[in-house]
């Protein structure tokens, strides 16, 4: 039960982090176009505050979620008398997802705070530069997640 859970919280943090790229990807940034460069660039930077600050949970929560599972599948192999050796589907899910973290570490401390004070001091053609570059790295995560999740199904 308590696995079941944790896959669960897994999962779900999941899509909400890679639904969260969608939506703004795909839906969110064509909308937005139509606006002129200073509301654009503020509804922008207001929107990925908050959800930013919800992929910061969802990364903890994948973080925990899948340590533990790894954990407590190792642990009972060991426990029955085997030896664990993780799958090649985890292992490929492991290290995509911890690039998918440090890409998002550089969107959120980095390019964000960029567009933060480029808003802050109305220079829309800087913010334009760094929401172009958020954009930009959005994509390669949500390539990424999308080839994590097939991966997983597929393998």
């Amino acid at each position: 039960m308590i696995y079941n859970l944790l896959k669960l919280t897994h999962v779900l943090s999941i899509i909400v982090w890679i639904g969260g790229m969608v939506f703004a990807h795909f839906f969110l940034r064509p909308a937005a176009l139509q606006l002129p460069a200073p509301e654009r660039l503020r509804l922008m930077q207001d929107v990925l505050r908050r959800f930013f600050a919800g992929v910061a949970v969802a990364i903890g929560l994948v973080l925990v979620t899948g340590l533990w599972m790894i954990g407590r599948v190792a642990k009972q192999a060991v426990q029955s008398g085997g030896n664990f050796a993780m799958p090649l589907d985890w292992t490929i899910m492991a290290a995509l997802g911890i690039v998918m973290m440090a890409i998002f570490g550089h969107i959120r401390f980095a390019l964000f705070k960029r567009l933060t004070r480029a808003v802050a001091a109305s220079d829309w053609a800087t913010g334009g530069q760094a929401l172009a570059s958020i954009r930009t790295w959005v994509a390669v995560n949500l390539a990424l997640g999308v080839a994590i999740v097939a991966i997983t199904l597929l393998m």
